[in-house]
């Protein structure tokens, strides 16, 4: 393995970048010039475990110049593969490619727990999206990217050598708070009846790797106003394989057919019926009752969440925590499974929290990590940004 490419910045040391902080109205300072010429893309970029988004536009420019949603996986040929069995007889795939030819393919997953989990495959991966930016030369990008919340300075590293030489310049900010930023809707921050997120709530973002929760208050978080717990949509997948396992021994299935039935039949609560599933065993059609598998595996993350929901809403002022329990916001994949929002409003209000109110972020939850981000990069300060160099 290459050693590290040397990081260099322009204005603190690489183990210290200072997060946009928010003014006293509730927004981010506005990025000064920057005394040159050259068009400037700015990215927000969400690195998921599982899936990664990228919202992108030029300074001072409105109209998105990159919109992309990206399976993280890298697949690398296998020996002997037969010419032209792969798409221009690609050393590596990628993505929605590298899922479609798996067969022929070793795959490798860049993230794992939210962060990097194999350096080659993640600088593969962020090249491979560098690649279908389509950028005028001389431009240059500047990336807010979304990390765990309380990430460790090894992991913010291992990003910042990922995207070297890609990228020009850099921001890391926690996902929860970028997915408030991204959920926001400015277009209504006169309306009296609308409810600003980035004033005072509770996010809860359940990815792949991680789920992270955040107490936004007007400003950026504090270390002990985020949590992350290792505990997401890969777990829940991991505890549900093993359950089908033990159940139907002779029928083993693919982790690819397990994240399917997951996104597919996920609950929390009592089910309304059986889920009773179809799958291929040995070529033939085997039908599998997976009820239980589904509801342990789902209710060991709602009790994760539920727990650490406690733990920040403690946290809130006297003053503020009514208005607080008014603003708990599920997004991220794992907010799509039926019932959480419903199932984590009850145990709060069965556990004595007054009149607790749970939405979920809607169908865009994909995206409001990306979108925040770009928000951040089109606001941040000059002297934000960290340079990395090849």
């Amino acid at each position: 393995m290459n050693a590290p490419s040397p990081l260099l910045t322009a204005t603190s040391t690489p183990r210290q970048v200072r997060p946009p902080e928010l003014n006293g109205k509730g927004r981010f300072d506005i990025c000064s010039s920057t005394g040159t010429e050259r068009a400037v893309l700015l990215l927000g970029f969400d690195w998921g475990t599982n899936k990664s988004c990228i919202k992108g536009a030029y300074g001072g420019g409105t109209d998105l110049a990159a919109d992309l949603i990206v399976p993280t996986l890298v697949g690398y040929a296998k020996d002997g593969v037969v010419e032209n069995l792969l798409p221009d007889n690609a050393s590596a795939l990628f993505g929605e490619d590298a899922i479609r030819h798996r067969l022929h393919l070793n795959l490798a997953r860049p993230m794992m727990d939210g962060v990097i989990h194999d350096a080659a495959a993640a600088r593969d991966f962020a090249r491979h999206l560098r690649s279908l930016l389509d950028v005028p030369a001389g431009s240059e990008i500047r990336a807010v990217i979304g990390m765990p919340a309380n990430a460790e300075v090894a992991a913010r590293d291992q990003l910042r050598e990922a995207v070297a030489g890609l990228f020009d310049r850099v921001i890391l900010i926690p996902e929860p708070f970028l997915a408030a930023l991204g959920f926001r809707d400015e277009s209504r921050l006169r309306d009296r009846d609308y409810v600003d997120p980035i004033r005072n709530s509770l996010f809860i973002d359940i990815g792949g790797g991680t789920t992270d929760l955040c107490l936004v208050q007007g400003y950026f978080p504090t270390a002990k106003e985020q949590i992350s717990l290792r505990f997401a949509g890969d777990r829940v997948d991991a505890l549900l394989h093993d359950a089908i396992r033990r159940t139907y021994p002779d029928c083993e299935l693919t982790s690819f057919k397990v994240r399917e039935l997951k996104e597919r039949h996920a609950f929390v609560g009592t089910a309304s019926t059986a889920v009773v599933v179809s799958v291929l065993v040995n070529g033939k059609v085997r039908k599998l009752d997976i009820t239980e598998q589904l509801a342990h595996a789902c209710s060991a993350l709602l009790g994760e969440v539920f727990t650490a929901a406690k733990q920040l809403i403690g946290l809130s002022s006297p003053d503020n925590v009514e208005q607080l329990l008014q603003n708990l916001i599920l997004t991220g994949g794992g907010s799509r499974i039926r019932g959480l929002d419903t199932e984590l409003q009850r145990l709060l209000a069965a556990e004595g929290y007054e009149q607790p109110r749970v939405q979920l972020a809607g169908e865009r939850h994909r995206e409001f990590v990306a979108l925040g981000a770009l928000k951040a990069a089109r606001q941040a300060r000059e002297n934000q940004w960290q340079q990395v160099l090849k």
